[in-house]
């Protein structure tokens, strides 16, 4: 049994995810060693050991929930308790959070930072896969099968956004809209749903104006329009810089000039900008390719679960990682402004590198089951009509 469920484990897709992940590793240390000395006054490899430390432990508990059956988190002894953690965390944030980057968006726990919004993007799925799976026999009845679990949703993006972490609300809604959208629900309730929402952000907009259009968020919208020309376009046209300098093979691995005190925080949002200038478009293919794989293989898995709550798991995890990669990847190459979204498995990152390995440890866990349900359980279905008509040939020889 043991043996034939761990031959159902999906290699391919932790081997992506380890790649990614180890590669993410050596270019922090690349892009951070001249920031770690010359901004925060320690060794070079400062942020490379405490990245090292978030991937040991993100790989410890990566193993532990690709072990745990993810049926389980459909129950309400699961969720009733997520959903009052991830509420609790992200209102103690304003009694008892640090302020970095304009958002007080972190708990500081000795020399480690914790991001609630990071968990809440994966709690959101988890809560709306079960909920909405529960709710088939009943999913376009709008009144009790559409409406009541958004509840948690809305208060849990309206959270994150007051901070501010408006990067961070929109990947909840994008990724929530994906799960609502593949829920089975039909179109019309899908529109009705999109004007409901429309109508209730308006009087949230007007709330929370002064921060939707502070001048440094205005200011990304400047350099968007005119990097080059903007007081705001510091950090995009370096990124541009960067992109623009590492041509095909890249300047080699370390070689960056761009992270020499020219691309702010380069071990993070703008990590990319330095795969681009060392490693060329060899470096950025490679991740993205990735990143591309763990996508499509995660639609893939979706499509071959025959559980609802699987299923949506599946797509919402896969739309996380796509939603996210995409939001960094335009922002840095100025396709549209920058938001503050990190690179998954790839830029620095504790809470983030930790939120990803349990979302992956979830999808390996709903492949397995998906696997070995079609290695195993359909052939001894298969087998067992055999099996019956000849034990009615051997009962039909001994009547004759």
């Amino acid at each position: 049994m043991f043996k034939k469920i761990l031959k159902s484990y999906d290699y391919t897709l932790i081997i992506a995810v380890a790649l990614l992940s180890v590669f993410g590793l050596i270019m922090v240390f690349s892009a951070s060693m001249v920031t770690a000395v010359q901004i925060y006054g320690q060794e070079s490899d400062f942020f490379y050991n405490k990245q090292k430390m978030h991937l040991i432990i993100s790989a410890v508990v990566f193993i532990i929930v690709a072990l745990f059956p993810y049926k389980a988190m459909q129950s309400n002894k699961f969720l009733v308790p997520m959903v009052f953690i991830s509420l609790f965390g992200l209102i103690a944030l304003f009694i008892f959070g640090k302020v970095a980057g304009g958002a007080m968006s972190w708990f500081e726990i000795g020399s480690r930072s914790l991001q609630p919004a990071e968990f809440v993007k994966l709690s959101v799925i988890i809560y709306l896969a079960a909920v909405y799976a529960k709710k088939q026999p009943y999913i376009n009845e709008f009144n009790k099968g559409v409406l009541p679990p958004l509840a948690y949703l809305i208060l849990a993006a309206l959270l994150v956004a007051v901070q501010p972490d408006f990067g961070s609300a929109m990947i909840i809604f994008l990724v929530a809209a994906a799960v609502i959208f593949t829920s089975g629900m039909n179109f019309k309730n899908i529109f009705r749903l999109g004007l409901f929402g429309v109508l209730l952000a308006a009087p949230f907009i007007l709330l929370l104006k002064d921060k939707i259009f502070a001048p440094y968020r205005m200011g990304r919208v400047e350099a968007f329009r005119d990097p080059f020309g903007s007081e705001f376009g510091y950090q995009l046209s370096n990124s541009y810089i960067a992109l623009g300098a590492g041509g095909l093979k890249g300047l080699g691995l370390g070689e960056s000039i761009q992270k020499l005190g020219y691309l702010p925080e380069a071990h993070t949002d703008f990590i990319m900008a330095v795969i681009a200038e060392e490693l060329g478009a060899f470096g950025v293919g490679f991740v993205i390719l990735l990143l591309g794989y763990i996508v499509l293989r995660g639609i893939f898995i979706s499509l071959k679960c025959k559980d609802a709550f699987g299923s949506l798991l599946a797509i919402g995890i896969s739309a996380m990682i796509g939603i996210q990669a995409f939001i960094n990847l335009a922002g840095i190459s100025g396709v549209m402004p920058l938001t503050g979204v990190t690179l998954p498995f790839i830029s620095y990152g504790g809470s983030s590198l930790l939120q990803l390995s349990i979302a992956m440890g979830i999808l390996v866990n709903v492949s397995m089951f998906v696997n070995y349900e079609q290695k195993y359980k359909n052939k001894n279905e298969q087998a067992k009509p055999e099996s019956m008509e000849l034990a009615s040939e051997k009962s039909f020889s001994i009547r004759k």
